[in-house]
């Protein structure tokens, strides 16, 4: 096991990660940046660093200062969470050099599933059926127009080294395409130093769906079910629940077994998210995650399965304890994402805290690096925390959510809170009558 557990990444997620490490009795190191000096994964954690000045670039993305951290600290391991450089295989490919090990999947995994068209023809062998799509890369107009015609309308043009809905442009007719193929590249290039781009057929009205995976070093993989990640705005999940509801079960037993016998003839290590669509009963492979999802409470809360202890124990070299039959699945669970956003424009939010209050009770989680006079800072992303609850079925959790989310009082900034109440307690997500459009439309009409 390691003696200390260095965590390239702040908020909610480094608390998060430094809880496991505590549990599992190991020391941790939390970088931050100046910003960042009075953050809560500092004050938790046994040691701490500054790694730079306010912007991620400087701080939480600077390869060098990190790797100098974890060499002043004697960290031989970094954990890097979600977003940031959890899914950067050089900075995996660099702590490998370093004799530093990155907890996570093998940089060549990161790398294929990095690159969307990668993924998509490593998949194609697999037998995991994707969304029509082209034959790699849009190299020109001409191949733009006939790859277009040939999948049929609409179609979405997508950034190769993508994620996040940047890069992402939807096309009804042939009249935009150029546009917006220039578009996407533009956006693709300003994002990601990457204008590489490809394209998929723009499946309607598809619900998403992800299916968590977990592997070792040995050939064990595991699956732990599977995540409704349907509710969306411009591509940014808001809710998720665990399992999802009314899907085939033919169809979904077919796939998790494409996706086992797939990690295991690319010997995948670690935490993994498929990401699929769903459609008339049909599943279609849109990307994998590398890494620790954001919405992971939930599986842990209908699994019992802690998935970041996991991941430090399959980094470390031990075996899955568990087998498929000993993953047993109970009742339902819910996430919001707490964001520092105002409920009607979206705009953010950052400015300090007055008043911080969480609920609690039965089957009720809160994932926060928040607390009263804290500062919700304009250089990162704008999570507040996640709310999570876990119930015997899914109408329950529904009004513990409700509960839950009228507990929850913060002051002194917007947030989302007021948009949950809203769709937790509307017709159309109690009825489970929503995909990844629902939600868009409902802002519309409102």
């Amino acid at each position: 096991m390691f003696k200390k557990i260095l965590i390239a990444n702040r908020g909610e997620i480094a608390v998060r990660i430094i809880r496991s490490c505590k549990e599992l009795g190991i020391n941790n190191v939390a970088v931050h940046s100046k910003a960042d000096a009075d953050a809560m994964h500092v004050k938790m954690a046994d040691e701490s660093i500054c790694i730079g000045n306010n912007p991620a670039k400087e701080s939480y993305l600077n390869i060098p200062a990190i790797i100098t951290a974890a060499e002043l600290t004697g960290a031989d391991a970094i954990h890097p969470g979600y977003g940031f450089l959890s899914e950067n295989a050089r900075f995996a490919s660099i702590l490998e050099e370093h004799d530093i090990t990155f907890i996570g999947p093998k940089p060549q995994h990161i790398e294929i599933m990095g690159d969307k068209i990668k993924a998509r023809e490593t998949i194609s062998k697999t037998g995991i059926p994707l969304v029509p799509g082209s034959d790699g890369s849009i190299i020109n107009i001409s191949n733009l127009k006939k790859t277009a015609l040939k999948i049929g309308y609409p179609i979405i043009i997508k950034a190769a080294a993508g994620g996040g809905g940047k890069g992402m442009k939807v096309v009804y007719s042939e009249q935009t395409l150029v546009e917006q193929f220039e578009l996407a590249k533009s956006e693709a290039k300003a994002n990601f130093g990457n204008d590489e781009v490809y394209m998929e057929k723009f499946l309607e009205n598809p619900k998403h769906i992800e299916f968590q995976v977990f592997a070792d070093k040995y050939g064990n993989v595991l699956h732990l079910g599977e995540r409704d990640c349907s509710m969306q705005r411009r591509h940014q999940k808001i809710i998720e629940e665990a399992p999802a509801q009314n899907i085939n079960i033919d169809e979904k037993e077919k796939v998790l077994n494409s996706i086992i016998n797939a990690m295991k003839k690319i010997k995948y290590v670690g935490a993994g998210t498929v990401e699929m669509l769903y459609e008339k009963n049909k599943f279609y492979f849109i990307e994998m995650n590398t890494r620790l999802q954001v919405e992971h409470p939930v599986t842990e809360m209908i699994t019992g399965f802690d998935i970041v202890s996991e991941q430090i124990k399959v980094a470390s070299g031990e075996k899955l304890k568990l087998k498929q039959e000993d993953i047993s699945f109970s009742g339902h669970s819910i996430e919001c994402r707490i964001n520092a956003e105002n409920s009607k424009t979206f705009l953010p939010s950052p400015g300090s805290i007055s008043v911080y209050h969480t609920p609690g009770g039965p089957g009720v989680r809160v994932d926060s690096a928040a607390f009263e006079k804290y500062k919700v800072l304009p250089y990162y992303d704008s999570l507040i925390g996640k709310l999570i609850v876990h119930a015997e079925n899914r109408d329950l959790a529904i009004s513990r959510m409700q509960r839950a989310l009228n507990e929850f009082i913060i002051e002194g900034i917007d947030t989302t809170l007021e948009l949950h109440k809203e769709v937790i307690t509307s017709k159309d997500f109690k009825t489970n009558n929503y995909d990844i459009k629902w939600l868009e439309k409902y802002l519309a009409r409102n």
